[in-house]
């Protein structure tokens, strides 16, 4: 068996397969059917300062090779989390990460202070695909000035791994990704959701709620390679892939195109048992085409 593990900063992962916040839960619920401890890490649901209600229902459409959701990050809170949540994760044998998400760069702060005192929870990951309150609903991750406050803002009171969650909806994702690193994070990971809609012609009205939300699954995939692809150029941090990854091959892909690690998302609400075939699938490559670690195909991307 090939030597499948990798590290983001100073966070060891026994293999480059984590799941992606908001499509694991807090990992308990998919315990019936993955072994938890075999897996990368696991990061947990959004979690916000101050509990959210989340957006009304209809909140998720099924999309040609995807799938929308405009949840709105519900959740009951960091210290629900801390106080109820933590103490049935602590113990599961991989990394728990928490996926932090807030309306302005102080509530962000204050929700990683919180959870920094966590001994179990190694690292968090930023989600700033959030609208920011303070500049009219604008999303922090859209540019570089709001990228740059909300992390500069989080590393002054965390002090374990930073992850910062990169939104694609933008013309030049690197620069962002560049001013992350710049303002201390350890990491970044992308994509975020991109922004689309559904509508019912019978009724012609949108099909979500709030009428747009977030596209993700195997749709996504080629945009999210490039920009991979693109801002593990760019950096000198660790980069983790996410969108539409539902194979080994394609986790493989993300890898040469220059990522450490990958997230699942959506495809665990098609199969509970992806994130272990795609861990397995890997090792079975590498031992295919002579390869002892994983290490020797990240950023391995041939051009011309």
């Amino acid at each position: 068996m090939a030597d499948l593990s990798v590290n983001i900063g100073r966070l060891a992962l026994k293999n480059p397969v984590m799941t992606a916040s908001g499509t694991f839960g807090y990992g308990l619920e998919f315990a019936d059917f993955v072994d938890l401890s075999g897996l990368g890490g696991i990061i947990v649901k959004g979690t916000t300062l101050l509990p959210r209600e989340g957006n009304d229902y209809p909140r998720m459409a099924e999309t040609a090779s995807g799938m929308l959701n405009c949840v709105g990050l519900q959740n009951k809170g960091v210290d629900y989390f801390c106080e109820e949540i933590y103490p049935q994760i602590q113990h599961l044998g991989t990394n728990v990460l928490v996926n932090v998400s807030g309306s302005s760069a102080e509530d962000y702060a204050e929700c990683a202070a919180r959870i920094n005192g966590l001994e179990h929870i190694p690292a968090i990951e930023l989600n700033i695909s959030c609208p920011n309150v303070k500049k009219g609903g604008m999303a922090f991750g859209t540019s570089c000035e709001g990228a740059a406050s909300v992390v500069r803002a989080v590393r002054r009171k965390y002090q374990k791994t930073l992850i910062v969650k990169l939104s694609p909806n933008v013309t030049d994702i690197a620069s962002i990704a560049r001013v992350c690193e710049d303002e201390g994070a350890d990491s970044v990971s992308l994509i975020n959701t991109l922004m689309g809609m559904a509508i019912d012609i019978e009724r012609r009205r949108p099909v979500l709620s709030i009428a747009t939300g977030g596209l993700s699954g195997a749709a996504v995939k080629p945009v999210a390679l490039r920009m991979v692809w693109q801002v593990a150029q760019a950096v000198h941090i660790p980069v983790i892939g996410l969108g539409g990854i539902s194979t080994a091959e394609d986790a493989i892909e993300f890898l040469m195109a220059g990522a450490t690690a990958i997230q699942i998302g959506t495809a665990n609400f098609i199969d509970p048992q992806v994130t272990v075939k795609v861990r397995e699938g890997i090792n079975l490559w590498l031992d295919r085409h002579g390869c002892k670690s994983v290490q020797e195909i990240i950023g391995t991307l041939a051009m011309g």
